[in-house]
């Protein structure tokens, strides 16, 4: 029965998801309509759509996950994911909105004029980053079905990629569009449904002070990181939401810069209410689900909780209604990936056009399926918390250099852009081969960001200052163009 729940769930979840693209086909008719939407998506919609693609495959089971491995540790990631936007809403949304680039590097080309390499640089980053992205979304899909059906790991990246593949091809932006809006509600009402469920039968049993003392201490006592690794995956997670391609590629599809300003305090709110969901999941986890941390299979917290409180079809019921939210997490996810690394293939191979957009979404999904299938699931917050590192030594600096220092050079951004996506990069790749240990040149290693990304953006400075003669000679122009209100600006 819980089987049979949990695919007629999933099979939902993508028969609805395939409805709602072929509805956004028969409104994209242009080159625009693929790659931004024709910049007409307003703000209630685009935040809707950026929370369902943000919320991945590591918040919707990961963060729970983290703080049944990490205890207190754990409720960092959620107040960072959702702090970076404030950084987005601050800094970057309003002036990439009016730069009027379709990709990030369309924007190095605009900022840079006449710099082929870095804007061949930069869309190498892209490629490299969304692609990073995607393969923890297809080990969730594993995970998922695994857990909840039996099928083989396989079975999941599969999926994913064949519904991702027909909605972004249907309509493109404006059809992915339309999906992420429904998946983000869809996935808060797979979580708020669950946890009223469950908190109704936990607190009963766990209202005594003995058992919130006992509780604290768990948190307490959990491995929990230590101050070094707190400051850096905190430092990843600011920075590194400001340099994600398929969520700055979401600010094109507004239509004015003041739009896109309005998009990211709702995009805030929503994300705050979201997230307290699976915090208050991790909590049950540590009641309900402790030996996942020794195992360290903390993500299937939440797929597990539901039958670990209620017996029968009740306990199945949930369960499938978990499942088909993590499907939705992973499709929207996915899908904002492939736009993104679409539009930038598209862009640099084949002349922009729609054709060459549809052959890039082939391609843009083909390599993480493949890794997914040979590879074994890391976890999911852990994952995507080393991408966040790497977009915030790279992508980062581009852009706020960029937008807000008009003597960066080109020379100077390709600098910074080697500097911290080599160093952040090999510390990864080291990381993962070390013992745990606490030491601290282990800690520099596993969380390289409390220094990657102060390198990048002393290397940009520093280069730029030693080359400032060849400072674009239309900086003036693209720096009015970024700064000017929308209501004002004659470009």
């Amino acid at each position: 029965m819980a089987s049979l729940l949990s695919v007629s769930s999933l099979v939902l979840v993508c028969l609805t998801t395939m409805l709602i693209a072929f509805h956004g086909l028969r409104l994209s008719r242009t080159t625009s309509d693929f790659y931004v939407a024709s910049r007409t998506v307003r703000p209630w919609w685009n935040a809707s759509a950026i929370g369902g693609e943000y919320l991945s495959a590591a918040s919707f089971l990961g963060v729970a996950g983290l703080i049944v491995l990490s205890g207190q540790s754990g409720l960092w990631f959620p107040i960072g994911y959702t702090a970076g936007y404030l950084m987005l809403l601050l800094f970057v949304a309003a002036p990439l909105r009016r730069s009027r680039a379709y990709t990030i590097p369309d924007f190095a080309q605009i900022r840079f004029e006449g710099s082929p390499m870095l804007r061949k640089l930069t869309t190498y980053l892209v490629v490299v980053i969304c692609w990073l992205y995607i393969v923890p979304q297809m080990h969730g899909a594993a995970l998922t079905l695994s857990i909840a059906t039996g099928f083989p790991s396989w079975v999941g990246p599969v999926i994913v990629a064949a519904v991702v593949c027909v909605t972004v091809l249907s309509g493109g932006m404006r059809s992915v569009t339309f999906v992420q809006a429904f998946q983000y509600w869809f996935k808060l009402a797979a979580l708020v449904i669950p946890t009223i469920f469950l908190l109704g039968r936990a607190i009963p049993e766990h209202s005594s002070s003995g058992h919130a003392q006992a509780l604290y201490a768990q948190l307490e006592s959990a491995n929990a990181m230590n101050l070094y690794e707190t400051v850096s995956i905190i430092l990843a997670l600011l920075f590194g939401t400001l340099g994600l391609p398929h969520v700055l590629v979401r600010f094109y599809t507004n239509p004015t810069g003041q739009a896109a300003r309005t998009t990211t305090v709702i995009v805030l709110c929503l994300l705050s209410a979201f997230y307290l969901l699976p915090t208050t999941l991790g909590v049950l986890g540590l009641l309900y689900t402790p030996e996942l941390g020794a195992t360290n299979e903390t993500d299937a917290t939440i797929l597990l909780l539901p039958s670990r409180l209620f017996e029968g079809f009740l306990g199945d019921a949930l369960t499938a209604i978990v499942v088909g939210g993590a499907f939705a997490a992973f499709l929207s996810t996915t899908s904002g990936l492939v736009v993104s690394l679409a539009g930038a293939l598209s862009q640099e191979f084949f002349s922009g056009t729609v054709r060459g957009f549809r052959i890039s979404t082939v391609l843009a999904t083909a390599l993480p399926v493949l890794i997914a299938v040979v590879t074994n699931s890391l976890a999911l917050a852990g994952a995507i918390g080393n991408v966040f590192a790497f977009t915030a030594s790279t992508i980062c600096p581009l852009l706020l250099l960029g937008i807000w220092w008009r003597s960066l050079t080109a020379r100077g951004a390709i600098a910074g852009l080697l500097a911290g996506g080599i160093s952040c990069g090999l510390s990864l790749m080291i990381g993962t081969f070390l013992p745990q240990e606490d030491e601290i040149w282990i800690h520099l290693l596993r969380q390289p960001a409390a220094w990657s990304v102060p390198l990048a953006f002393l290397v940009m400075i520093f280069v730029s200052k030693r080359t400032r003669r060849s400072v674009p000679a239309n900086v003036e122009r693209v720096m009015a163009l970024l700064h000017v209100p929308d209501w004002r600006a004659k470009f």
